[in-house]
């Protein structure tokens, strides 16, 4: 009995055996149907033949139970034949296989635009444009359709506008043909030009006339500006130092004295540059004009600017020159009881001009809530600051002068004269310095207080519509107006949502609702999305005049969108 358990056994480990090698034979069948199915063959598995006959083999196992006194039994399994093994492979690379669908989703894109030239004749024109530009009269204009948009001037709310398209075929309508056009358009500017030279003969024409019977034409209202204010200060001080400037001359021919000598040319100095100062005043108030857009308030700074060096070439200059000249070659003077008359006279006017200039810088400083020797030294008001900075070096000059004079009168020596002389230029010299440096600094662009920059910052960045601001630039213009520039980082949700408030909600729900193409899209994108852009350049101007109307110096607001 036992032989054949043995032998049992061991056709069960071969029975296994080939077992094991037929499943991996299906197992890489499958793997050859797998690679079928994705047209590959560079995976298929290639197996050696089984030598032995598997329909000749059994598998025997054992099931050993104990019943009673140990007996044993044993059990057969059928293995499937290498035929029948095959079949079933050959079945299964024979069914279909089993494929999801195929989902593939398509996305909508709008066709690219083209926007060439004719794109832009939907671009608005105003009618001033349609008229010069065309060719076209008013009446030509009416026919048209009109377009109401929001003004970019502060005086208007609103303002018409037309077609550019339809402007052009109207002016093709009234000329026949774009030749036509250009012909009109060379006659009418060869007639500008005409006009233009016609009328500047008839100006010469007019001021040789005005020559010749009198000026009749009506005192300008430039003329208020001398009566108050820098003006007033500029008058009053040309009038003082001319009257001064005589007498100190007649005293220095009478006398001799090199120090009387730079006097009367420190006076001659003066009303010369307040000469100046007086038609930078008259210029600056100019109304402005399309070549000078931000005005000609930098003629106070101009003029102050050549009034310093005036002071620095013919007062100091000439005061150095001749107080050198007195040291190299002095000479006896005269009797100087005049010239301490003429200087004692000069004192008392000077200082009554310096009075004058002190007092109207005490009120504009106080009007600008600033200090009066901050004020000063930032050159705010250029043509008084000159005023006062000229008399006060008189009147420092005065007092230098007349000692000098007294010591030479004492000791006998002329040479006091002479370093009196040279004192006088000095002093001239460091006040044309300072005028030329301040004024400099002012035409440069400078910029504003700190705080009211600040101030001005502040109301921008407590709007709703306002996330950021960025690169503020406040500089002072001249004559307390200044302009305004920074880059505004806008919320768009608070543009839109105040676009929205304006709307009607269920025609735009009802709108939603009919779109069903990319093109129905579009065009509803497109009509909100311009509207949406006027109410940001609406946001643009409330804060443009919110600024103006806190501020009243800020005359120019630049806001950029960033």
């Amino acid at each position: 009995m036992l032989p054949g358990l043995a032998a049992a056994a061991a056709a069960h480990r071969c029975g296994w055996a080939s077992l094991c090698r037929l499943r991996v034979r299906a197992r890489r069948g499958q793997e050859w149907q797998n690679s079928l199915t994705f047209g590959s063959f560079s995976n298929v598995p290639y197996s050696r033949p089984c030598a032995c006959a598997l329909s000749q083999v059994k598998l025997y196992s054992t099931n050993v139970q104990k019943e009673g006194q140990g007996s044993q039994t044993l059990g057969v399994e059928k293995v499937p034949s290498f035929d029948e093994a095959a079949e079933n492979i050959g079945a299964e690379l024979k069914a279909p296989l089993k494929q999801d669908p195929l989902q593939v989703r398509v996305k909508a894109v709008l066709k690219k635009r083209d926007y060439g030239s004719k794109y832009t004749q939907n671009n608005f024109i105003t009618g001033v444009r349609a008229i010069n530009e065309f060719c076209l009269k008013s009446s030509d204009l009416e026919q048209l359709r009109k377009i109401r948009r929001r003004s970019p001037h502060e005086d208007t709310e609103s303002f018409t506008v037309y077609l550019r398209s339809d402007v052009e075929a109207k002016s093709l309508e009234v000329w026949g043909s774009p030749e036509a056009l250009a012909r009109e358009k060379k006659l009418r500017k060869e007639a500008e030009i005409e006009y233009r030279e016609r009328l500047f003969r008839n100006q010469k024409i007019l001021r040789e006339y005005r020559d010749f019977l009198g000026n009749t034409k009506p005192r300008s209202r430039t003329a208020s500006v001398f009566f108050k204010g820098p003006g007033k200060v500029v008058m009053v001080a040309i009038c003082i130092n001319g009257l001064n400037c005589f007498f100190k001359f007649l005293a220095w021919i009478y006398t001799g004295s090199a120090s009387m000598f730079s006097e009367a040319i420190h006076s001659l100095s003066d009303t010369c540059n307040q000469g100046l100062l007086a038609l930078g005043i008259s210029k600056s108030v100019q109304t402005p004009d399309p070549s000078h857009p931000y005005g000609f308030s930098n003629m106070r700074y101009i003029s102050s600017l050549i009034s310093g060096v005036g002071i620095f070439m013919m007062g100091a200059g000439l005061s150095w020159y001749h107080g050198i000249m007195g040291l190299l070659h002095p000479q006896p003077m005269e009797s100087l009881l005049w010239a301490y008359c003429i200087l004692a006279g000069s004192l008392v006017s000077e200082g009554a001009t310096l009075l004058v200039a002190v007092n109207e810088l005490r009120r504009s400083a106080r009007a600008k809530g600033m200090s009066f020797y901050k004020y000063v030294m930032e050159s705010r008001d250029p043509s008084t600051n000159v005023v006062l900075l000229e008399d006060t070096a008189a009147v420092l000059g005065v007092i230098i002068a007349a000692t000098c004079m007294g010591l030479t009168s004492i000791t006998g020596n002329p040479l006091y004269d002479s370093l009196g002389s040279l004192g006088v230029g000095t002093l001239l010299g460091v006040v044309s310095a300072f005028l030329i440096y301040t004024n400099t600094e002012a035409l440069l662009g400078r910029s504003i207080q700190p705080d009211q920059v600040q101030r001005l910052t502040e109301l921008l960045e407590n709007d709703p519509s306002v996330r950021a601001i960025h690169d503020v630039k406040a500089t002072d213009l001249g004559l307390g107006k200044v302009r305004f520039k920074a880059e505004v980082d806008f919320d768009g949700r608070v543009v839109t949502r105040s676009y929205l408030e304006k709307q009607d909600f269920d025609q735009m729900l009802q709108e939603i609702q009919e779109v069903k193409t990319p093109e129905e899209l579009e065009t509803f994108m497109l009509k909100h999305g311009e509207n949406i852009i006027d109410t940001l350049g609406a946001e643009v101007d409330r804060l443009e005049k919110e600024l103006k109307k806190r501020n009243p110096e800020v005359r120019h607001v630049d806001l950029e969108i960033l």
